[in-house]
């Protein structure tokens, strides 16, 4: 039987993209032949896979003229590729990707990773928050397969749009639970992690102020964002001097090794907007696959997680004060692994790929 050959587009240069990393691997596992286009930066690293991959340099790096560039290279690169099955990645490679299938009569396929005209770069924007919801007003409706990655977004554009999206969530590769690893040490102090985008929104202030208050603990960013340099540079000042520190990017074959070493993971998330609001962050289910307890923003997607499964605590303040006395109080606290491997077993990517590979079937 011909294998059906399927293009996954997207925006990003492909390196730390680990959604449509598994998505893809899934495919390839289960017979299909995978493309997965994305975009050529300067700062492109090495990028080798199991599965196809091909990244269209853009001369633009952001704002419309890159979306204009991107949309328009992908349009033709989609228009002559032997594909049977395309998948749009998000809201921004959504018009080449039903244009061609149209065209071309193919099965199309959308993954929304986030509500993407509520994410907050766009919402404080009126105009281009405007132009994404056109986009999916004007497409959504009339596709008839996808998925995304929590049930609150999926009902949101089946109410909005009358689109039946299939929920996949962006649950981690199982792993198993390591003991504490040496790749963080600082004098035996406590660490309290952060791992994501160095962004607006993600609380990351929030824990910075209230780390003067809080004894024998240090706070450690991972990742890298728009928010770095300013942030990184303000943990210099005397009062976070030995309390704060940023490590900047860490390759992802060896993340799981650092969020080991943490005794609290923290997933603070600003109501930015309603992307934020029915986020489920894949950093939750590492930290749980490390055994680490989780400090969360009391969202709904979030809130079925931690609060159901007690692998942590879920808070609506973001008052230095009230963060310093909740984390102390969980620092103090003794973990119990059996209450993440009992929550593990209802969190695998090997099982929302059940879901995934009867969409493309």
């Amino acid at each position: 039987m011909k294998q059906k050959k399927i293009i996954l587009s997207v925006t990003n240069n492909l390196e730390t993209d680990q959604r449509v990393h598994k998505v893809a691997s899934s495919l390839h596992e289960n017979g299909f032949e995978v493309l997965v286009v994305g975009t050529k930066s300067r700062k492109c690293n090495p990028y080798k896979r199991n599965y196809g991959t091909q990244r269209m340099p853009c001369l633009f790096k952001k704002g419309f003229l890159f979306y204009a560039e991107y949309n328009i290279r992908l349009f033709f690169l989609l228009l002559f590729a032997d594909c049977d099955i395309l998948t749009a990645n998000d809201t921004d490679s959504l018009v080449p990707n039903f244009i061609v299938a149209k065209i071309r009569r193919k099965k199309l396929v959308v993954d929304l990773h986030e509500l993407f005209p509520e994410v907050p770069e766009v919402v404080s924007r009126p105009f281009v928050k405007k132009v994404w919801e056109s986009i999916e007003a004007a497409i959504l409706p009339r596709v008839s397969h996808g998925y995304t990655v929590c049930e609150s977004i999926a009902n949101y554009y089946k109410e909005k749009y009358g689109t039946d999206l299939k929920v996949v969530r962006n649950i981690p590769m199982k792993r198993h639970f390591c003991k504490k690893s040496e790749k963080l040490k600082f004098d035996g102090k406590k660490i309290i992690l952060y791992q994501g985008a160095v962004n607006v929104g993600r609380g990351i202030e929030w824990i910075m102020e209230a780390m003067p208050m809080v004894e024998n603990a240090v706070f450690v960013v991972i990742g890298r964002g728009d928010l770095f340099d300013e942030l990184s540079k303000k943990a210099e000042e005397e009062i976070y001097q030995d309390k704060v520190f940023f490590i900047g990017h860490v390759p992802y074959s060896e993340l799981f090794e650092y969020t080991c070493c943490a005794d609290l993971g923290t997933c603070l998330l600003e109501a930015n907007g309603l992307s934020y609001y029915f986020s489920l962050p894949n950093r939750i289910f590492d930290y749980m696959q490390a055994h680490v307890p989780i400090i969360a923003t009391d969202f709904p997607e979030i809130r079925k997680v931690v609060s159901t499964y007690k692998t942590g605590r879920v808070t609506d303040s973001k008052d230095p004060k009230v963060l310093a006395k909740i984390i102390t109080e969980m620092l103090n606290e003794k973990i119990d692994d059996n209450i993440f491997e009992n929550a593990l077993a209802n969190f695998s990517w090997e099982k929302e790929a059940e879901t995934l590979i009867k969409i493309y079937k």
